[in-house]
């Protein structure tokens, strides 16, 4: 019988993606922010502009395909064009600018960087190691660097972190664990030993944030993955489910699951009736919302809007009697995309990071059902769309309860979700199979979102997914 080799996947080793892998890994993990002398050199601007020098000058190194072919790089830029627009619509063209200018355009900027990135699988490989590693350093600093501190109401958490806070740390953490686990479904034993490592810390790293939000988003993952995961035997979805519960309970802090309880009544925790609390703020911008319904405040404006009496009935109340007003963030990325960019917004957030899940979904069920069993590279792919699907749902669950809506993390979705498109039709034009595009199609833009367009109009076989294919003999 033919023996085939699984060789362990690879890094991208040219310049632009080491380049990107560093901004990679310096944005989501803010390494930099906890070490005084390297950020003072402001590393993601100089990478930034690294990246963009090194694809001016050597060309052929970015994707060939059109930018905006794919459906998140649309979206993307749609999201942007919105942001632009609110500008003259929403409540201060001034701060508006300012928050794009000074964020919201570095966040866009890094996520086209990654849509113009992707080619092969090597490529998104490389990208989606470089979060593993942002989430181990965060782990790390978590784990080891930083205490509980008790707070309000007698449960203990991380304090004072230099990157994140408690809770924002969670959820950063929920897309780490979902790559991570796809890195150990398809590694081989040394990269196995590694990555379980970092699931581990993980788990604890999460169970010290006493996050509330990460706590439901891991449990949307664990039903997700029952669901999602039908490639993996239901014994080992099981015993994922069994380990990240015996993590938790592990490294759970004093009064951990005394916290946990006021998910179960809510009406016994301050974010329910407190008008500093998530209830109250997230009807107020419901209220915006109402106020600016097409284009929103404006991106960036919502902690504004807080302290302005003319828009807020909390702030209009609290001048009345002379009490001092806070410039509450919304809490809620939903609430934020709804009341920021108005109707409009809030769709294309929808479709770009829930939507993302579903969209994974269907993209798995067309994919060849013999990379299950095939090489690194087509268990790579096959597997992928099932881990990204489950961990954007975690994220999209956890970030209803933070603001998260324009952040470099939330970005990143679309831009690794639209490079597995990428990778897989290539892989795809390789094997000779017809996928979304062609191998004639490349700098056609007609010609490529037509082809896009049928790929996707093609019906899905949602029956019986035929014999598996014999396991592949390792060597």
């Amino acid at each position: 019988m033919r023996v085939r080799v699984r060789r362990a996947l690879q890094f991208a080793k040219d310049p632009y993606r080491l380049v990107l892998l560093l901004l990679v890994v310096l944005t989501i993990s803010r390494l930099h922010m906890a070490i005084p002398s390297l950020n003072k050199t402001h590393p993601l601007i100089v990478l930034t502009i690294a990246a963009l020098a090194v694809a001016w000058a050597r060309p052929a190194l970015l994707a060939q395909r059109p930018l905006f072919v794919t459906w998140p790089a649309k979206v993307v830029g749609g999201i942007a064009v919105w942001a632009l627009l609110g500008m003259f619509f929403g409540m201060s063209f001034g701060s508006t600018a300012t928050f794009i200018l000074e964020d919201f355009g570095k966040t866009l900027i890094f996520t086209f960087l990654i849509l113009a990135s992707i080619r092969t699988s090597r490529d998104l490989f490389t990208i989606i190691v470089a979060y593993i590693a942002s989430a181990s350093w965060l782990v790390y600093q978590a784990v080891f660097h930083f205490h509980l501190e008790m707070e309000q109401g007698g449960y203990y958490r991380l304090s004072h972190l230099d990157t994140y806070d408690a809770n924002d740390l969670g959820l950063v953490l929920l897309l780490g664990l979902a790559l991570t686990l796809l890195v150990f479904q398809v590694a081989r034993w040394r990269g196995r030993i590694i990555v379980s490592g970092v699931l581990l810390g993980i788990a604890a790293a999460i169970a010290k944030s006493g996050s509330r939000g990460a706590l439901v988003g891991l449990v949307a993952m664990a039903l997700a993955s029952l669901v999602l995961l039908q490639a993996v035997p239901l014994w080992k979805r099981c015993a994922f489910i069994a380990v990240a519960i015996t993590g938790i309970t592990a490294f759970a802090p004093s009064g951990y699951w005394r916290q946990m309880e006021t998910l179960i009544h809510p009406e016994n925790d301050y974010n329910w009736d407190s008008n500093h609390g998530r209830r109250q703020v997230a009807l107020r911008g419901i209220g915006y919302f109402e106020m600016f319904p097409v284009f929103g405040l404006g991106v960036g404006n919502f902690e504004r809007a807080e302290c302005t009496p003319e828009i807020s009935p909390n702030a209009r109340y609290r001048y009345a009697h002379g009490l001092g007003v806070w410039c509450e963030p919304p809490h809620n990325s939903y609430v934020q995309a709804l009341a920021e960019t108005g109707a409009g917004g809030i769709l294309l957030w929808l479709v770009m990071v829930p939507g993302s899940a579903l969209w994974l979904v269907f993209l798995q069920r067309r994919m060849p059902q013999q990379w299950v069993n095939g090489d690194g590279e087509q268990r790579f792919l096959y597997f992928a769309p099932m881990y990204l699907s489950i961990g954007i749902i975690a994220f999209s669950v956890g970030a209803f309860f933070l603001t998260f809506a324009w952040r470099e993390v939330t970005f990143y979705i679309p831009g690794v979700v639209a490079g597995l498109d990428a990778a897989v039709a290539e892989r795809m034009a390789r094997e000779g199979i017809p996928g979304p595009l062609l191998p004639g199609s490349v700098g056609n833009v007609k010609l490529a979102a037509r082809q896009v367009r049928r790929w996707i109009a093609r019906p899905v076989a949602w029956g019986s997914r035929g014999p598996r294919a014999g396991r592949v003999v390792r060597r």
